[in-house]
């Protein structure tokens, strides 16, 4: 795993209250990577992300969701307007939780949704409250990683799944390729970032059954194709200069992360797992 010390959490909801607005600029509704087949615009490589990933978890219209770390409420209203799932999304931004409820409102969809402000690391829900924790590209951004799915399990319904996407420490120890990681968590303010491997220990430490994994890195590279080449066309980086460093910095880091991604040293990747059913676990227990 890859520690970045220097990030703290003011900076990552300071990022996102302060920027949310470029990333609606610059790529759209959803604040997620596209899953590329082809030469598809960036907004159908994005929402077919989210639909992927929903037909992976298994998502069915009588789910109860939780969105970890939503943004501005698109996958939540994906998944309550044309799944049918009662959805509660939580984000560390006051900004996206305000834009999310509007959003939501204009989908028709505020009757089957609730957004939060709230850190994943502390919120509180009551046991088995949920069939599905989704989390889109929001782990990158947590302290406390293996905490997180523990307390996934317990937020978790006997047989919920929970669906994640995440970017991965692709390095194996070269002190380049680790440096190259540092400078992607630094001006994106990850604290750390896990491997694949490591992701599944969690999931599997936390009494989760991992059902499936799939690197879909050459998929979605073309985002930061995108974004960078949007970047330089736009004068969103002098913008960013009138606002704050750190938003300069974000948009700098651009370079660093698609190169991480073409050279191998970060991955991109989906987690789906389950809570065992209770005969399950009272089998083994009786054991």
């Amino acid at each position: 795993m890859i520690v970045c010390p220097t990030v703290r959490k003011q900076d990552i909801r300071s990022h996102y209250n302060l920027t949310t607005l470029f990333y609606r600029l610059l790529w759209g509704r959803h604040i997620h990577h596209g899953l590329w087949s082809g030469d598809e615009k960036a907004t159908v490589a994005q929402q077919r992300l989210t639909e992927t990933l929903a037909r992976e978890a298994g998502i069915l219209p009588s789910d109860r969701v939780l969105d970890v770390g939503c943004g501005m409420g698109s996958s939540s209203i994906y998944l309550a307007s044309q799944l049918g799932c009662e959805v509660t999304g939580i984000t560390i931004s006051s900004v996206q939780r305000r834009w999310a409820q509007c959003a939501a409102r204009w989908h028709n969809v505020a009757r089957r949704t609730q957004f939060l402000f709230a850190d994943a690391e502390q919120v509180v829900f009551a046991p088995r409250s949920y069939d599905v924790v989704w989390s889109i590209e929001c782990t990158e951004h947590l302290f406390d990683k293996p905490q997180f799915f523990r307390r996934v399990a317990d937020w978790l319904r006997p047989g919920g799944r929970v669906a994640i996407c995440a970017w991965l420490d692709g390095n194996r120890g070269d002190a380049d390729a680790t440096q190259q990681v540092h400078r992607v968590c630094e001006g994106f303010f990850c604290p750390s970032l896990g491997a694949a491997e490591e992701y599944q220990q969690w999931i599997e430490n936390a009494g989760l059954v991992r059902l499936r994994y799939h690197d879909w890195t050459s998929a979605v590279i073309r985002t930061w194709e995108i974004c960078q080449e949007r970047v330089c066309r736009t004068g969103v980086r002098w913008l960013a200069r009138a606002i704050d460093q750190n938003s300069v910095l974000f948009l700098d880091r651009f370079d660093a992360i698609l190169e991480a991604y073409r050279t191998g040293v970060m991955r991109y990747g989906c987690f789906v797992a389950e809570r065992p059913h209770l005969e399950m676990s009272e089998h083994v227990n009786g054991a």
